[in-house]
């Protein structure tokens, strides 16, 4: 039946063989596709009930043709490539996993943002051209305890780059409409506004979801107001910064660098001047990833698919009709 049939748009693990193995305990398989556009999305989940999504475009045209009350199940955190909007509309629950790899993702962005204060790139690149004049290449750098570290959103995986950082006796500042004062005592950090915040950190780490009023929170404007030698840290999602921008004051030297795990066209295009800019440190969308992590993604998105063929509650719903 093909209820019991759910379709992968896409997906970029060695296998899915954890998803058979928990689908097939309650009688249900897997029809495993590589979906690029709307219409091979289309074509995949037509009369699904249930569907697994990566980073295909789950968009309204696709979204009417699955099955009465169906459910499309994102692998990850964000939902930015699912029509929420229209999934209320149609009555198509939406879930995700959000909490499968926050260690890895804090543990990837303190590195990104360790090496760009410590200014390791243009060390590496120095010495590996036979250089051995390091503080010209890297100055200024400041001692870690004199290190301003502000947070635009503070949820769990903030707080986890936060609690990593804590050791080194950084100054913290947050902007978070959903920090309270209390947690920001307990947590030892000073709530701002993104104004006050962009004037006063040396290095910025971004945490927000994207939503229509985030896209491009970092735009000419803001990342002109940045200390001149600051550097900023995107492990969340890359429409958040506007590339140009970024591109456009890293050139003329306004921003000390930028750490960039995610871009807002994945993968990256191959005529990006990202690639070719010095201050620049990238790396794949590759944050969230460990061995571990990579396992507990595919069962856990397995599992919340069974549970939409058996009828039951969602442990992560994000859009509900």
């Amino acid at each position: 039946m093909k209820d019991n049939i759910v379709p992968v748009t896409d997906w970029t693990f060695p296998n899915l063989e954890p998803e058979r193995h928990v689908l097939e305990q309650i009688g249900a398989s897997l029809a495993a596709h590589q979906c690029k556009t709307e219409h091979e999305v289309i074509d995949a989940i037509r009369g699904a009930k249930v569907v697994l999504a990566q980073f295909a475009p789950i968009t309204k045209s696709a979204l009417q043709v699955l099955a009465p009350n169906a459910t499309v199940i994102r692998y990850g955190v964000g939902v930015d490539n699912i029509d929420l909007v229209s999934a209320r509309e149609l009555g198509v629950q939406v879930a995700n996993v959000p909490d499968y790899c926050l260690e890895e993702v804090a543990d990837h962005t303190v590195a990104m943002m360790l090496s760009l204060l410590r200014k390791l790139v243009p060390l590496e690149k120095e010495l590996r051209a036979g250089g051995w004049n390091g503080i010209k290449v890297s100055r200024p750098i400041l001692p870690m305890n004199r290190t301003t570290i502000g947070f635009i959103g503070l949820g769990r995986i903030g707080q986890a780059v936060l609690e990593r950082l804590r050791p080194f006796g950084c100054r913290f500042v947050a902007s978070d409409p959903m920090l309270t004062p209390e947690r920001a005592l307990q947590l030892g950090v000073e709530i701002c506004t993104l104004e006050a915040l962009l004037t006063q950190a040396d290095a910025i780490s971004l945490h927000s979801p994207l939503t229509p009023s985030t896209h491009h929170l970092m735009n000419a404007e803001r990342l002109a107001t940045m200390k001149p030698n600051a550097v900023i840290v995107n492990s969340a999602r890359g429409g958040l910064i506007d590339t140009n921008a970024l591109c456009n004051a890293l050139q003329a030297g306004k921003l000390g660098g930028a750490a960039l795990d995610v871009f807002e066209t994945e993968p990256l295009e191959f005529d990006s001047p990202l690639r070719h800019l010095e201050q620049v440190l990238l790396t794949p969308h590759m944050s969230w990833y460990s061995e571990d992590a990579m396992e507990r993604l595919q069962t856990m998105a397995a599992e919340e698919a069974a549970r939409a063929l058996k009828g039951l509650e969602l442990r992560c719903l994000v859009s509900n009709a």
